[in-house]
């Protein structure tokens, strides 16, 4: 393992366009495989063992650098593999623990601007501080690592504008530490985080209620922004844009790249941080003010989550693999690879959007130049929709454009980039023009 690469060090000279080929999709068989391997450790729990080289967390995060140094070693060392340390001390970690993040980094054409794709590796069973007992946390989050290695499987293969991050997260269960430690790590290097998608419970089909829901994937994402102060999220209130902060924006889109997918999944874009009273390794970089979302089953089964593993009164209870669905497991992947392909092809979305035109039949639109950008994207919707509805291109040269007989007191407006090779950035929601 190397040490966090530098921002010099990820820089690479040339941009190809992304390969869309065939042979790229995500292999059931192989997702099966790594959450195997990954539940023969025994337990992962954050507080097991970090030395044993075949039981705990330590040899299953040894094993997992070793994956990702084998995807790097198969694409020339396209993919700088290294560890993230901290140590860590709350109730559920009384003495202090080291938590460890295991990142792959595929170098991007700008060192600063990342897509990140993450899950955690650690597991537990009914009592949070049981770090002995076998947790094999095949679905929570088994599946969210593999779909982490396989997405980097894939994506290794191509080259792309944006540095693309593959963190496996230590610390989940004990309080959110994985991700604490790499949303901080991004924030002191000043990386500008285009997207964060978190997988957590991704791999199973059969619902607590015995109804299978396998034709959909569900995707959280906060409306009003964490990271805005009281005058934000008032201001936020009188624009209008609570359905299109950052996060959303990244649930939409992933919801319209799912759509282009043939045989795949549908998106249910959950408009909530997370399930009701729970949370995830995202929301510590929403705290940040990133864009992040969790991508969680359709239909979850609680019985197979933190629990010792068990037959009682004739129900099996744990987090086995044999509870999964991995064709399912690879659609989802499936999501995950087209959405990183786009953002980390595209350029950064706009900043400093802005509308005008109170009192006209007219809205002005404005923006900041985006570097890479060969065009912008325009787009509105009627304000009693929640989807964009309609859309124009303006050339690379502009910064500003007027929609003729388009009332800004009755349409939402947003800006996206565009690249050489269509890629499109996220949509950035238009305010007003700050007041002098």
């Amino acid at each position: 393992m190397r040490s966090l690469p530098t921002a010099a060090a990820l820089a690479i000279a040339t941009l190809a366009t992304p390969a869309l080929a065939q042979d790229t999709a995500p292999d059931p068989a192989r997702l099966k495989a790594t959450v195997e391997k990954l539940v023969s450790f025994g337990t992962r729990h954050t507080l097991s063992s970090a030395d044993d080289p075949v039981r705990g967390i330590g040899a299953a995060r040894s094993w997992v650098g070793g994956e990702m140094t084998r995807i790097a070693d198969a694409c020339d060392g396209c993919i700088t593999v290294a560890n993230l340390a901290r140590t860590f001390t709350n109730a559920r970690a009384p003495n202090g623990v080291n938590v460890v993040d295991v990142l792959g980094f595929q170098q991007g054409l700008d060192p600063k601007r990342v897509i990140i794709v993450g899950a955690h590796i650690d597991s537990r069973v009914s009592d949070a501080m049981d770090a002995t007992h076998d947790a094999p946390g095949a679905n929570d989050d088994g599946s969210g690592v593999a779909l982490v290695l396989e997405a980097a499987r894939i994506l290794s293969k191509e080259k792309f504008r944006a540095t693309i991050v593959y963190a496996v997260f230590s610390g989940e269960e004990q309080g959110l530490f994985g991700g604490t430690l790499l949303a901080e790590t991004a924030k002191q290097r000043n990386w500008t985080i285009s997207a964060m998608l978190n997988n957590d419970i991704v791999g199973n089909t059969m619902g607590q209620n015995g109804v299978r829901v396998a034709d959909r994937v569900r995707v959280f994402s906060e409306g009003i922004r964490a990271a805005e102060d009281g005058p934000a999220q008032m201001a936020r209130r009188g624009n209008g844009g609570e359905d299109d902060g950052p996060s959303r924006a990244l649930a939409k889109a992933i919801d319209g790249v799912a759509h282009s997918l043939r045989g795949g999944l549908d998106v249910f874009v959950d408009r909530r941080p997370d399930r009701f009273g729970r949370g995830g390794d995202h929301e510590p970089f929403l705290k940040l003010g990133y864009p992040a979302v969790r991508f969680s089953v359709g239909a979850e089964n609680w019985t197979q989550q933190h629990q010792d593993v068990r037959v009682e009164n004739g129900i099996p209870y744990g987090d086995t693999v044999n509870k999964m669905d991995f064709p399912y497991l690879a659609k989802v992947t499936a999501i995950n690879v087209a959405t990183i392909r786009r953002l980390a092809a595209a350029p950064a979305a706009p900043e400093g959007v802005t509308v005008a035109g109170a009192l006209s039949f007219d809205t002005t639109v404005k923006w900041q130049p985006v570097a890479g950008a060969t065009a912008y994207r325009i787009h509105w919707r009627r304000n009693d929709a929640q989807d964009w509805q309609k859309s124009t291109d303006v050339p690379a040269s502009a910064t500003s454009t007027v929609l003729k007989d388009i009332s800004v007191d009755d349409h939402f407006v947003g800006v996206s980039a565009v690249a050489v090779n269509g890629a499109e950035s996220l949509v950035s929601f238009a305010g007003p023009e700050p007041r002098g």
